[in-house]
């Protein structure tokens, strides 16, 4: 009679065991237990065995050195640094006694011979539980907080049961860093990845382990070797007993070890084994899967049924799993199952199905659908596209909105609740109709210095930061993005997310929370967005991919081209050859779009020349802005853009300042330093000298304060300069303040009766006796104005978005040009249609079908 396996025999894969108690073949058990090869043993196998059979018959090579000289030649290291044994497992428990270590670092979950080799040395072991929000990736900044001279560290990459890469850069830097402790890293499970290149022979103080016998299928045979630090090498090679490595297996470890068609053949079915397969566990809202690079998956079980209970009822389907209960750091709820062929994961998803129900329904703990656009740099337009994409979804019945964890830029906006975040993410709000929230934008960086930026973090300002101050304070900030993005994800169907810069600043990636490491957290698919007209762009596509590590390579799902001028027909030879380097499709082209309509994200369009446009051919005014070096909110000028009879100019430089009938001063991160730069670059005696013959100057909020007769920061909140003389054409006095002003505003422009609707983003306190220009809705006021009118200046953002206002504000500067009011139709400052046909152009130019596939929906 045949019996079901036991399932205690899950917990160690012991297959032998499992067979002996039924009345099956082991070939009639799926051990989902085991992480071997899905293609099993290299075809030449039983022929080299049969054809080495006489070896047996006379003493092995007692140290394999011929199998030693090649793996040293394929890892590029030294032979007599490679110790080849039974086995890494082997290596691992002799280790103790060849190394000097008074206590063992572990980050846990991990491999649980870690731990006991070193207990039963009688090392002290501390333990460090993984981050589950993370995915169980090691925070190797955490790890290095606890390291002291005679520590070893001890990591798997990938980590076994979890599957999780290192960053590599990262690690090398930490290996560097601490001569005095001890590596040790198990690369067992690295050959399935694709890309990723071991460590081995990298540092004196790093000790690799690698395992012929799971990529290579052939665990029977019992093979691995590890590289070691010279010292140490010969230390283990005189512990260890000769012919540890029978001649059979040292035969074929020099046939596999060379055999370089095997190994891609292997890592390219693996991967369609294991796409597959994540497919089909993705219908089952009972499991969560995370992400692993390697050939197995750690689950957890969500639902009323108990891990022990799964394995059970596999068990009497003959399938064995490996229950997790046992590892240190995971619960009674985690399980982990091998990448198997394609018939036998096929099988378990059929015998899976009879014991969880399948559904489409999301589960409360599984992550909402997302999709997140990357560039290959600043300024390629993800910004954008991200609106664009929330409109398309929108429009097709998606509850969306966008999230960006952090954003640096001088262009903010003031919500309803008085929180402060980026404008793009309002703008991309806007795009889904929605009221902005400061979850989309938890972190917001306004740079204030070449070297440093206010820091604002859930709406609120933390306070100014050098570089190097930030980057510690990152380590902290996670939690709160991710906290933010749960939140908000919680409540859509989709999320949108946008990363910033490019995911390839390698000088960035090791504290990154925006780009890969928010995407991973998120188990967002990445779309890499390039930007054409700048040229370059498929070197950037595939230079981009060189410089990811392999599990954010994982995570792109094909290239964007934008702001394409011609035909897209002539680039697929180009397409062509990024998918043959990069094994990854472009998914779209999208033209150059002129006049968009949309603002943009930061002052690289702005200073780019984003508004210029052709001087009007009809009767018109010349607005000149003042491209100061740290501008912010340069968007209130941007509804003079859409006016017919506006001449607007950007111009930095005291010769191109011509005869214009208005010159604004925008708002300022630095104000100081910004009115320093204009006394230097002679504009601030240019300035002064046109408004005494008689041209308006406006000022916004830093500009405004600019326009005044002083300009006092005594806690240094802007500028180390205590204070500065303004231009003295306002009779008022500024102080920075430590609290700062965060308000939206309602009110009247006293002089035109005309209504105003803006936000207030300031630390400024100014001082005037003259009377205020705008009155609000809470009965306060702002605002200030010389005797002749002329030169005026407001706290007030966004006042130029009021239509009546602002046409009011154009036609008194034609009066006084001498022309007539316009009569033509009043330009409506409205981005619905712009968003709209923004919205077709990416439809037309994108393929939604592939997106809607990576969003699941």
């Amino acid at each position: 009679m045949m019996t079901e396996p036991n399932p205690s025999y899950t917990h160690g894969g012991n297959i032998q065991a499992a067979a002996r108690e039924t009345s099956l073949n082991i070939s009639q058990i799926l051990d989902f237990s085991a992480n071997i090869n899905p293609l099993g043993p290299p075809e030449w196998l039983r022929p080299c065995i049969s054809s080495s059979l006489d070896t047996v018959l006379h003493y092995p090579d007692p140290y394999a050195s011929e199998l030693k000289e090649i793996i040293a030649a394929r890892y590029a290291c030294d032979a007599d640094t490679v110790i080849v044994a039974n086995g890494s497992t082997e290596l691992l428990y002799q280790l103790p006694n060849v190394l000097d270590c008074r206590r063992a670092v572990i980050p846990v979950p991990s491999y649980i011979d870690y731990c006991k080799v070193m207990e039963l040395a009688g090392i002290p072991v501390l333990q460090l539980p993984l981050n589950e929000k993370q995915d169980f990736v090691p925070d190797l900044n955490d790890i290095e907080r606890v390291l002291v001279p005679g520590d070893i560290l001890i990591l798997g990459n990938p980590n076994n049961p979890t599957g999780a890469l290192l960053d590599t850069v990262a690690f090398k830097n930490l290996v560097s860093r601490h001569p005095d402790v001890t590596f040790l890293l198990d690369e067992a499970f690295l050959e399935f990845v694709t890309g990723e290149k071991s460590l081995a022979g990298n540092s004196e103080n790093l000790i690799t382990l690698h395992s012929l016998t799971k990529f290579y299928a052939i665990p029977g045979l019992r093979l691995g070797f590890g590289v070691f630090p010279r010292s140490i090498a010969l230390k283990l090679q005189k512990h260890l007993p000769p012919w540890t490595v029978n001649s059979l297996a040292q035969e074929v470890g020099k046939r596999a070890v060379g055999d370089s068609e095997y190994q891609n053949n292997s890592r390219k079915y693996f991967q369609s084994c294991k796409d597959l397969f994540l497919r089909g566990l993705g219908r089952f809202s009972d499991l969560h899967i995370y992400p692993s690079a390697a050939n197995y998956l750690l689950i957890r079980l969500q639902g009323s049924l108990s891990v022990s209970s799964l394995a059970q009822q596999l068990g009497k389907k003959q399938i064995l799993i490996r229950d997790c209960a046992n590892y240190s750091s995971l619960g009674k709820e985690f399980f982990r199952i091998a990448v198997r062929s394609k018939e036998e994961n096929k099988n378990f998803l059929q015998a899976l199905g009879q014991i969880l129900s399948p559904l489409h329904k999301r589960s409360s703990k599984q992550k909402t659908p997302a999709i997140m656009f990357q560039g290959t740099s600043s300024n390629a337009g993800k910004s954008v596209l991200t609106a664009a994409l929330c409109r398309i979804l929108l429009q097709d019945g998606v509850r969306i909105a966008p999230f960006k964890a952090q954003n640096m830029s001088l262009n903010s906006y003031v919500t309803h609740d008085g929180l402060e975040m980026g404008r793009a993410q309002v703008v991309q709000a806007q795009a889904a109709r929605l009221d902005p929230d400061v979850r989309m934008n938890p972190i917001l960086l306004k740079p204030n210095s070449d070297t440093g930026s206010q820091v604002i973090v859930r709406g609120k300002p933390l306070g100014n930061m050098a570089v190097m101050d930030y980057v510690k304070y990152k380590q902290n900030v996670m939690t709160d993005v991710c906290n933010c993005y749960d939140d908000l994800a919680d409540e859509f169907d989709a999320i949108i997310l946008e990363g910033a810069g490019s995911p390839g600043e390698v000088n960035l990636k090791r504290h990154d929370i925006v780009n890969m490491r928010m995407a991973r957290y998120a188990k967002s698919p990445v779309i890499l967005v390039g930007d054409i007209d700048r040229g370059g762009v498929y070197a950037s596509f595939v230079g981009t991919m060189e410089v990811l590590n392999n599990w954010e390579r994982a995570l792109v799902a094909g290239f964007l081209v934008n702001r394409f001028r011609g035909d897209s027909a002539l680039l697929q030879d180009a397409h062509d050859y990024v998918r043959m380097h990069t094994t990854k499709n472009v998914l779209g082209v999208i033209p150059y779009i002129h006049n968009h309509g949309i603002p943009e994200e930061d002052s690289v369009s702005f200073k780019d020349g984003l508004f210029a446009c052709a001087e009007p051919q009809q009767d018109h005014i010349e607005i000149v802005v003042i491209s100061l070096p740290h501008i912010s909110n340069f968007t209130d000028i941007e509804p003079f853009a859409a006016e017919p009879d506006v001449f607007l100019r950007i111009i930095d430089q005291q010769e191109d300042i011509g005869n214009p009938d208005v010159i604004i001063l925008p708002g300022s991160k630095n104000v100081i330093g910004d009115l320093q730069a204009l006394v230097k670059s002679g504009l601030a005696a240019e300035i002064m000298e046109k408004a005494r013959n008689g041209t308006e100057i406006v000022g916004i909020c830093g500009g405004y304060q600019m326009l005044g007769k002083s300009i006092k920061d005594p806690l240094g909140i802007e500028s180390k300069q205590g204070d500065i003389q303004g231009l003295s054409l306002l009779n008022m006095h500024t102080e920075l303040a430590a609290a700062k002003v965060l308000r939206r505003r309602t009110g009247i422009h006293i002089e035109s009766a005309q209504s105003v609707v803006g936000y207030e983003i300031h630390h400024g306190l100014t001082r005037t006796d003259e009377a205020p220009l705008f009155t609000y809705d809470d009965q306060s006021c702002c605002g200030t104005a010389s005797k002749t009118d002329t030169i005026w200046g407001s706290y007030l953002h966004g006042l130029f978005d009021s239509d009546s206002f602002r046409r009011s504000f154009i036609n008194n500067a034609r009066r006084r040009k001498g022309l007539e009011e316009y009569k033509g139709t009043q330009v409506c400052y409205d981005l619905e249609p712009a968003f709209d046909r923004l919205a077709d152009v990416v439809r037309a130019g994108l393929d939604m079908d592939y997106v809607y596939k990576l969003l699941n929906l």
